[in-house]
């Protein structure tokens, strides 16, 4: 058994094959997740409203990756959301929210919470280490 980092099988092992330029997603419990193509592994958290919280899994993920960028919705401008990436040094580029979910099919992972607050999705572009 692992001593620490993520545990849940299927998140690890997504999060293990994304390289450089690939993006993986963190959504909140409402986003539409049929707009990701069938061959977009998803990895569904969810247990109930709330559980576990966006800032959870963004965390447990950041912790595993290089991020050289990221994207949220402009409608997140202004909310805790925007608070929640900058207090993990996240800026990221603004957009319409249905071109983030628009960006579902792009990405290599999608990860959805169980969060309950409005606009908390972020879409992350992998960077390398070294």
């Amino acid at each position: 058994m692992k001593r620490n980092g993520i545990l849940n099988a299927p998140l690890s092992a997504g999060l293990a094959r994304l390289g450089h330029l690939q993006w993986v997603m963190v959504t909140d419990a409402g986003m539409p997740l049929p707009y990701a193509t069938p061959t977009v592994p998803i990895v569904d958290l969810a247990l109930v409203a709330g559980i576990p919280r966006f800032t959870q899994v963004l965390d447990a993920v950041l912790a595993e990756l290089a991020v050289e960028s990221c994207a949220a919705a402009n409608e997140a401008r202004g909310t805790v959301v925007q608070d929640w990436l900058s207090q993990r040094g996240l800026i990221p580029a603004w957009a319409p929210h249905d071109q983030i979910k628009a960006l579902l099919p792009q990405c290599s992972l999608v990860v959805r919470t169980g969060e309950t607050t409005p606009f908390a999705n972020v879409a992350l572009s992998c960077g390398v280490t070294f």
